[in-house]
C-alpha cells in the first residue's frame, strides 16, 4: 500500500510538467503519425507514450528523434510530450522529429532558416505500395511462358 501512494505521487509530479500553455504540431512519416505538444518554460523533460525516449525507442532513435531540440540548443527549455502511433520505430522517431521541428517554428519563427536547412519540416511520404491483382507483388508478375 504504502507503495502505491509513492507511485501516484511520482506519476502526478510529472504530470504537473505537462501542464499549462503548449505549442501543438503533428508530425508524419510513411504511416506513422506524432502528436508533439511543446510546453514553455520547461525543464527538458521529455515523454513518448508514456515513457522517456531511451526506453521507448533505441538510443539510436532516440537521438534522432530529439535532433531539432540538440541543434537549437533548447533541449532545458522545454518540456515536451508526444504521442505517436502507426508505422514502425524507425518511422516514429522520424516522425517525432518532424513534429518537434514544427512545434519549435510554430513557437519562434525566427528559427524557421535553420530547421528548413537541416529539412526537418519536409515530410517523407514515401509509403509501401499495394499489391495489384494478378501480381505477386506490388510489381513483380508471375513468369511469363510462351506456351
Amino acid at each position: 500500500m504504502p507503495n502505491e501512494k509513492k507511485e501516484s505521487s511520482e506519476e502526478t509530479a510529472k504530470l504537473d510538467l505537462f501542464k499549462g500553455r503548449f505549442v501543438k504540431a503533428m508530425g508524419k512519416r510513411k504511416t506513422a503519425c506524432a502528436q508533439v505538444r511543446l510546453y514553455k518554460k520547461g525543464t527538458g523533460e521529455m515523454i513518448i507514450n508514456n515513457m522517456k525516449p531511451g526506453e521507448y525507442f533505441t538510443a539510436d532513435q532516440a537521438s534522432v528523434a530529439i535532433q531539432p531540440l540538440k541543434f537549437l540548443k533548447v533541449q532545458r527549455d522545454y518540456n515536451v510530450s508526444v504521442l505517436v502511433r502507426g508505422g514502425g520505430k524507425s518511422a516514429q522517431c522520424e516522425a517525432v522529429r518532424n513534429g518537434l521541428a514544427k512545434a519549435l517554428m510554430a513557437n519562434d519563427d525566427t528559427l524557421r532558416p535553420m530547421i528548413k536547412a537541416k529539412d526537418w519540416l519536409t515530410r517523407d511520404a514515401r509509403k509501401k505500395e499495394r499489391k495489384k491483382p494478378g501480381l505477386k507483388k506490388a510489381r513483380k508478375a508471375p513468369q511469363w511462358s510462351k506456351r
